[in-house]
């Protein structure tokens, strides 16, 4: 499971949380692998038993205000016990400052101990995507992903395929290049896929005999994006003579990627074949496949149809010869 450190939280500073370490600098390294977090209000008044030490616990003005009022040596006891739980860290919003037991006792017991200038609902807002995004499961990808008409469609294939040639076709015909040859994948809750391009190979291409070259400096910021849905999973192969391929589309098939299934087609390539045609028709399909439009089912559904008319027409034929 994705986890981060204490450490690494506090080091974030792209996200906007605006954290500072006030005590407990011996347990920077406590992970924090789940996205929710809590605010331990009853655990305060001394009841921990539904208190999830993996969640960052924040603590608001409510809960410093309760804690004040509390008698000193019950509010000593209570936080002794708490952060005897091996909670992951707490951290303390609207740049408050904490009362000296809450420094001394999680200085003491290695807990951290941060601080934000933002208020509890804002803060629990910010740090929720925030970790919903990096500790949702990711993995890499060899391949290529392109906005196509909206549809995000995962170019994959053994290596020299034309997978590449293929995503430069479809920038040239105006369409927009997520990643070229490493394909970073996270769940999105509750299932959905999205791609995007390693921090080094962000707007890169390669292009066998040309080189790396810079697709957002050639055809500007209008070629590329940031990240993008996987709608579609399309497998460019080697065309092998008496191989058997789809050719109505009537069974579809899927590619499971962490856990979730994607429409797949494997494409057959051979000199001749238009591949950015048939992945820009393949991605406008796909749309009318989520709209409820299913050619190939239309084609078969009047097909039987035919079929049962020609059947019927025929019996009657035969009655009748027999009734003569």
């Amino acid at each position: 499971m994705p986890a981060m450190t204490i450490q690494e939280l506090l080091g974030e500073k792209e996200s906007g949380l605006d954290l500072e370490l006030l005590a407990g600098s011996g347990g920077l390294q406590h992970l924090v692998n789940v996205p929710r977090i809590q605010k331990p209000g009853l655990a305060l008044a001394g009841y921990t038993t539904n208190l999830h030490p993996d969640r960052i616990q924040v603590l608001g003005s409510t809960e410093l205000t309760y804690l004040a009022q509390l008698d000193p040596k019950t509010a000593a006891a209570n936080l002794k016990e708490l952060c005897a739980l091996g909670i992951s860290c707490f951290i303390v919003t609207k740049g408050q400052d904490p009362p000296p037991m809450l420094l001394r006792e999680t200085e003491a017991q290695g807990v951290p101990l941060l601080r934000t200038h933002h208020q509890s609902s804002t803060f629990i807002s910010l740090i929720t995507k925030f970790l919903e995004e990096r500790l949702l499961p990711s993995t890499t990808l060899h391949g290529v992903l392109v906005d196509v008409l909206g549809v995000g469609v995962l170019l994959m294939g053994k290596s020299g395929i034309g997978k590449s040639e293929c995503g430069l076709d479809l920038v040239l015909r105006g369409h927009r290049l997520v990643a070229d040859d490493v394909v970073k994948v996270r769940l999105k809750l509750p299932a959905v896929l999205f791609g995007e391009g390693m921090d080094l190979l962000h707007y890169h291409m390669e292009i066998r005999g040309l080189g790396i070259i810079n697709i957002k400096h050639l055809f500007g910021v209008a070629a590329i994006r940031e990240r993008k849905k996987i709608d579609l999973v399309v497998e460019l192969l080697e065309w092998e003579a008496g191989q058997e391929y789809d050719r109505l589309g009537i069974d579809e098939q899927k590619y499971a990627i962490l856990g979730i299934e994607v429409p797949l087609l494997r494409i057959p390539v051979r000199p001749g074949r238009n591949m950015t045609t048939i992945v820009e028709v393949a991605a406008r399909n796909q749309l009318l496949k989520e709209m409820g439009y299913h050619s190939a089912h239309e084609f078969q559904d009047r097909l039987e149809q035919r079929m049962a008319e020609m059947a019927q027409r025929h019996a009657h034929i035969i009655i009748g010869d027999n009734l003569e």
